[in-house]
């Protein structure tokens, strides 16, 4: 469970709120209006986060190339292909 505060308390208080996070293994969760707003996590969890969700993507491509790979019946095929390309962020494709 992560620590809420509301944005103007974490104004006041960042040095700590990043000595929490940082040393204290915690997540912060900043509010406004009592609805979250942003998260402060350690740069740990960041690059693990990245690397699930890079795993993640991985394997739905890896999932939706097996679809092409499965015999269908006989006309199926072009009636119900499936095609997808996968681009990485910040990969521009269309230049």
């Amino acid at each position: 469970m992560a620590y809420e505060i509301p944005v103007t308390q974490a104004r006041a208080e960042l040095a700590e709120l990043i000595n929490r996070v940082v040393y204290g293994g915690e997540r912060v969760v900043v509010t406004r209006h009592g609805k979250p707003l942003v998260a402060l996590v350690s740069a740990a969890d960041l690059e693990r986060l990245e690397h699930d969700r890079e795993a993640a993507e991985e394997q739905v491509i890896r999932s939706v190339s097996s679809l092409g790979s499965s015999s269908s019946a006989p006309g199926e095929r072009g009636r119900f292909g499936l095609a997808a390309e996968h681009h990485r962020p910040g990969d521009d494709r269309r230049a």
